[in-house]
């Protein structure tokens, strides 16, 4: 395979097609290598990197630490890549994505530039067809979206942007090429995780900037650093270990669980477990605290009412202080936020704070951006406005499945799949964590090498025993979507209009898209299936 486009090809047979070549599609590529199967990865950007090569936004890095978000298949990887921070920036992840690309020679079956647009199943050869963007097509017996649960940018939805004469761009889709901010009056719209990373960069270097606020989020502190080379000889040599301890941890972390109730606590010791949190820069550190932070709402509201006090420490202003400050939803039932000097940003004379729950936008005008408030003259509109989450990628692509039934359909009120791997009626169309898996609610590093050895272990399970389709029940399908909400019911998530039940993106149905039972549980449940013969699922084979 070349790692172009080419000119439209006939279809082209092959065992196993990925879709996305990030992460989880370059380890989805080298699993299924290794059982000797033809595979061909699919990916609609001009190179590799998935996530870390769409957003490369000023201050773009990740939130888990570098040496626990990256891949654990290889412990000679583990030995042989150096980081260079505690919290790798996204330049600095994406040359470890190269590395392992060109290490373990996965780029000759990478073809660039070609986005999947349509697939079919094929149900009497029990096969794929993919069409693409360019004209070719692919013809497979298994398909695998690694398409990412952050990659479709949700769309602002503000009236007049095509009228601004300035520049525009958005977080999720940055120019490869240098953007300068540098004596510009700059805006940024939204507050969610990439316009936390961004804010403060890009005040540095503007000569005003606006930023719109809808939502204040929870920002914790990195406490990023420069990591030494003693300090990262003594964490390789418990690599082994470490690694071990990630793949039965809860969350893909590595910490000791709490064992009491944060209302069993006195102030004063809630106040010194949450500030050795705080001090540690974890982003689940507060999280880690007491056992009951994400399911009771006294509890909650004690970290939360901790948050909002360091946010008052920091912001002088208290009219700012108190913007910048979340009481309309509890801690953490949105994405809390890692960040470096967000809070104090606000304390910059050229840096102003506008809330859009008092003054909306009402559009974007050839000069800037108008609120109900009066014009704000711009030169760069930044758009942080996030993602159509865990489901959008896959509902991107025209799916049509047994009986030409297509997923946009069969997902109208929301997704269905058992065990968050495959959709009934769509039969050996794997993801890689789609929704009601743990996927964003755990290290995705963690969770993606789980499922990708979870599916080419299946896949493996199917040629031996001559089988050649798998499809979900419609009976286990409905159990474990029952079995996600459950669970999720258990917890405060539910209740709150966010990205994680899909409130975020007008139109979209109003469901818990992750599983919160965690991903020890989660591994069991699907070695369990594994076990026993592929419980829930249909196994057959072509006649």
């Amino acid at each position: 395979m070349v790692t172009t486009s080419g000119p439209p090809a006939a279809a082209h047979p092959v065992d196993a097609v990925v879709v996305g070549a990030g992460l989880s599609g370059l380890y989805q590529l080298h699993r299924l290598r290794r059982l000797g199967l033809s595979a061909v990865v699919l990916e609609a950007g001009d190179d590799i990197g998935g996530t870390w090569y769409w957003n490369r936004y000023p201050g773009a890095r990740c939130d888990i630490e570098s040496m626990s978000y990256s891949y654990s298949f290889s412990p000679e990887l583990d030995q042989e890549w150096e980081w260079s921070e505690r919290y790798a920036s996204q330049p600095e992840i994406l040359r470890y994505i190269h590395h392992v690309a060109d290490r373990f020679g996965l780029r000759e079956d990478v073809v660039l530039r070609t986005r999947v647009t349509r697939a079919v199943y094929d149900e009497g050869g029990h096969l794929w067809q993919l069409s693409t963007d360019t004209g070719r097509t692919v013809t497979a017996r298994f398909v695998i979206l690694a398409t990412g649960c952050m990659s479709v940018p949700k769309d602002p939805g503000i009236p007049g942007a095509d009228s601004f004469t300035g520049a525009i761009h958005h977080t999720a889709r940055w120019p490869r090429e240098d953007v300068s901010f540098a004596g510009k009056r700059v805006a940024v719209i939204g507050t969610g995780c990439s316009g936390v990373q961004a804010v403060p960069v890009i005040a540095d270097e503007a000569a005003s900037l606006t930023v719109f606020q809808r939502t204040p989020a929870y920002v914790l502190p990195a406490h990023n650093r420069p990591l030494g080379s003693a300090e990262s000889a003594r964490f390789k040599a418990r690599y082994p270990e470490f690694r071990r301890a990630q793949r039965l941890s809860r969350a893909g972390t590595v910490f000791e669980p709490p064992t009491r109730s944060a209302l069993e606590a006195d102030e004063t010791e809630r106040t010194a477990a949450y500030e050795a949190a705080w001090d540690a820069g974890f982003l689940n550190g507060l999280l880690r605290t007491y056992t009951d932070v994400l399911t009771d709402e006294k509890a909650n509201e004690t970290v939360a009412e901790f948050v909002r006090s360091k946010i008052r420490s920091i912001v002088t202003d208290p009219a700012t202080a108190e913007l910048l400050s979340p009481r309309t939803y509890p801690f953490a039932t949105k994405r809390p936020c890692l960040g470096t000097g967000y809070y104090s940003t606000y304390n910059r004379p050229h840096v102003t704070l506008v809330d859009l729950r008092t003054t909306p936008i009402e559009s974007i005008t050839p000069r800037g951006i108008r609120t109900s408030d009066g014009e704000h003259v711009l030169d760069v509109i930044v758009f942080a406005t996030g993602f159509d989450a865990l489901t959008g990628s896959q509902l991107a692509i025209d799916i049509v499945g047994k009986d030409g039934v297509t997923l946009r359909d069969r997902w109208a009120e929301g997704p269905r799949s058992h065990l968050g791997l495959v959709s009934s009626g769509f039969p050996n169309l794997f993801t890689v964590l789609g929704p009601l898996s743990p996927s964003v609610l755990t290290n995705i590093a963690v969770s993606l090498e789980q499922q990708v050895e979870w599916i080419t272990d299946c896949i493996a399970h199917l040629r031996r025993n001559g089988v050649t389709e798998i499809d979900a029940t419609p009976e286990a399908e409905a159990d474990w979507g029952v079995h996600v909400a459950e669970v999720a019911a258990r917890t405060l998530y539910p209740a709150v209009d966010s990205w994680y039940t899909g409130a975020n993106v007008p139109g979209k149905p109003r469901v818990f898209l992750a599983y919160a039972g965690g991903l020890d549980r989660y591994r069991e449940e699907c070695d369990a299936v594994a076990r026993n013969g592929y419980t829930g699922f249909v196994l057959s084979s072509r006649v």
